[in-house]
């Protein structure tokens, strides 16, 4: 398929590595992100036993999930069975994966404007001030470790 997607798949058949990162809604990620990897993944997959990859060498990967959910939540709430998914077809076809979640995220500028009342929308917006820019700090050194990897490899 030629669209607009095409010129970023062929950037990242490039790669020396490479990071995504998606919204969690309803335990998964985003529609376009599933969109997205399966255009990413049905390129490169071998219908063998056992299955294989066209993708012609090993790779590091990784993805960064935010999530408005706490990590006991997540784990109540199976999301880990996902990302394990996740983390499975990305092995299979570029060699290596890893995660990082960051949980209870702000999900909404106002929460006035939303029928929203199993937390205190403060906690939330102090989350936000203390905790994000940890996890983003986190986010960027898992960048940084996956290039900083490739650059060792080289």
């Amino acid at each position: 398929m030629k669209d607009g997607l095409t010129p970023v798949l062929e950037r990242l058949d490039d790669a020396d590595a490479f990071l995504l990162g998606s919204p969690i809604y309803f335990g998964t990620v985003t529609g376009e992100m599933r969109s997205f990897m399966e255009r990413l993944l049905f390129q490169y997959l071998t219908y063998t036993r056992p299955p294989g990859s066209l993708f012609d060498r090993k790779i590091q990967t990784a993805f960064v999930y935010t999530m408005n959910v706490s990590e006991e939540m997540m784990k109540e709430h199976n999301y880990p069975l996902h990302f394990g998914l996740n983390e499975n077809y990305l092995t299979r076809i570029f060699g290596q994966a890893e995660s990082l979640c960051s949980f209870e995220t702000l999900q909404f500028e106002d929460y006035d404007k939303v029928v929203f009342n199993y937390f205190d929308p403060e906690e939330r917006r102090e989350r936000r001030r203390t905790v994000f820019p940890e996890d983003c700090r986190k986010a960027f050194e898992l960048g940084a470790g996956l290039t900083a990897t490739v650059a060792v490899n080289k």
